[in-house]
């Protein structure tokens, strides 16, 4: 380590306890909103498609904000070394607010999906900052009982953004979807602004335009070609190919221009660190596999199984229930033990196993094995999504921190926007031959072709012989949007194997009593030029 790293790691300041749950406190709501803006669309997304048509843009409603999501976490990062990481906070916050109230008024699908993407751009800061600022005011060996509480909002999150869908949904308008979030995020704002208190660091940094504006263009060429490949054109067709060679020739920009950047958004330093590497790659593989399947159960439980969107949201207690007490569990068992790598491990195995638990989905499935079945996926989730971070931050110094973590965020929600596009493209493609094979098998005339599929009220209004045959046709369509993410989860337990538990730092300043108290009775103040 050089030795100017080495004093901004012993001058970094420390928190006590109680500093740190206040931190944690507006941390967590402001995670709480965007998370819930993502969850809570999923359950309403049959209605959404219902009133404004676009079966075959509906991958997208939720891939448009993965993917704005994805490109600006590097950027928050590097931006809150410039400015402050309450301050870009803030900003994401803002951003997010106004996307929210747009996309409420949103009258076809295109302006939805638009302002989707805006609001991924905000989501993107108050995913991939609270995890730096954690970084920033607790030591790795401890980090580990905070960082569950992280899983802890995602679980809540992901049960009550369902709940509210599907409350929304029963009882209001769709829009309100979005709009709920509003009021949230400016509780949010407000709860930040006054216990958020952190060094005013000034930072020597530039922002990396040139990287940021390349790796953007190069995900979202992928992302293109993956939504779009078996629907708008042929996957052995002149569009591949060009779009898979502008994705190739934008990535590959991208990496020389962070090679040359002053301050790039992903130096390339990071890459040589194995640990870094092999983190950003399960993380990867895990949001794939979570944010792939996950996206198209509330369609099976609505569609399907004929449950209303509060119902479905209900079904996803089990796995959130899991998740929490897997994530809470974990946290403290590695900040008391110092022991982290069996837990990703173990994790993705466990991911792998609910999914193809998953696959053998049917028509006459019992709700009980369902929620049992998603109660294995949210175990492993729970066990392995903090641990990588936590494993990336203990392998790097302090100045390397806002990087990592918002890498490692990065590659989580660039596996999960391609795992959108592309379980969108195998779900559509599938549903398209399941319909055609069984409605000819049925003898039912195809008149005009595949019927489209509407909101899931109309769908379960059909005569009874076509209804069965869409029923059974959707199943066997999720079957292989399950059965892929099986191998992806399994990569991503072997990247987790292969490892190096590094031990856990934990050495830090001790707290420093605030002037006039004696001992070490009282808190540590928070030092007096903030941001």
């Amino acid at each position: 380590m050089r030795a100017d790293e080495e004093e901004k790691q012993a001058a970094a300041p420390r928190f006590t306890h109680r500093q740190v749950l206040r931190i944690m406190a507006g941390l967590m709501l402001a995670m709480l909103t965007s998370m819930i803006s993502t969850s809570v669309v999923s359950t309403a997304l049959p209605t959404i498609v219902g009133t404004l048509g676009g079966q075959d843009q509906l991958a997208w409603v939720a891939s448009a904000t993965l993917l704005t999501t994805t490109a600006s976490m590097p950027l928050w990062g590097k931006l809150s070394d410039l400015y402050g990481r309450k301050f870009m906070f803030q900003a994401a916050l803002a951003v997010f607010t106004l996307a929210s109230v747009g996309a409420g008024f949103a009258q076809d699908m295109a302006q939805l999906i638009a302002l989707r993407a805006l609001q991924g751009v905000g989501i993107g800061g108050l995913q991939a900052l609270p995890q730096i600022i954690l970084g920033d005011v607790v030591e790795p060996r401890e980090r580990g009982r905070y960082s569950g509480f992280v899983g802890a909002v995602f679980g809540v999150s992901t049960v009550a953004g369902p709940l509210l869908g599907g409350f929304i949904v029963d009882n209001l308008s769709w829009r309100w979807c979005f709009w709920i979030s509003v009021p949230i995020a400016v509780v949010a704002f407000a709860v930040i602004q006054k216990v958020l208190r952190l060094p005013l660091v000034r930072r020597d940094a530039r922002v990396d335009w040139w990287g940021a504006a390349l790796i953007t263009g190069g995900t979202t060429v992928l992302m293109l070609l993956l939504s779009l490949g078996g629907v708008e054109f042929a996957w052995n067709s002149g569009w591949t190919y060009g779009l898979a060679a502008l994705s190739l020739a934008l990535l590959a920009g991208a990496v020389v221009a962070e090679r040359r950047a002053p301050e790039p958004i992903l130096p390339p330093r990071l890459f040589a660190n194995r640990t870094f590497v092999l983190t950003a790659l399960a993380s990867l593989l895990v949001g794939a596999a979570m944010f792939g399947a996950l996206m198209f159960l509330p369609q099976y439980l609505q569609i399907v199984k004929g449950l209303s969107p509060t119902a479905s949201g209900l079904m996803t207690l089990p796995m959130v229930v899991a998740l929490l007490f897997s994530s809470i569990t974990v946290g403290r068992v590695v900040s008391r033990t110092g022991r982290w790598k069996i837990f990703p491990v173990v994790g993705m195995v466990l991911v792998g196993t609910g999914l193809f638990l998953l696959s053998g989905l049917r028509v006459d499935t019992s709700l009980a094995l369902t929620g049992a079945y998603l109660a294995v996926l949210g175990a492993g989730l729970g066990a392995s999504m903090q641990v990588l971070i936590l494993a990336a931050q203990n392998s790097v110094t302090r100045p390397d921190m806002a990087a990592t973590t918002s890498g490692v965020a990065f590659f989580r929600s660039l596996g999960g926007a391609v795992g959108v596009a592309a379980f969108g493209a195998i779900l559509t493609s599938r549903l398209t031959a399941e319909l055609t094979a069984l409605l000819s098998a049925a003898r039912i005339p195809l008149a005009g072709g595949v019927p489209d599929l509407g909101a899931p009220d109309v769908i379960r209004a059909l005569p009874a012989p076509l209804l069965a045959v869409i029923l059974e046709a959707f199943t066997r369509a999720l079957h292989m949007v399950f059965l892929v993410g099986v191998p992806i989860a399994v990569l991503g337990a072997i990247a987790a194997l292969l490892l190096k538990e590094l031990p856990l730092r934990s050495a830090a300043p001790s707290p420093v009593p605030p002037p006039g108290s004696p001992g070490q009775a009282a808190e540590a103040p928070v030092p007096a030029r903030s941001e």
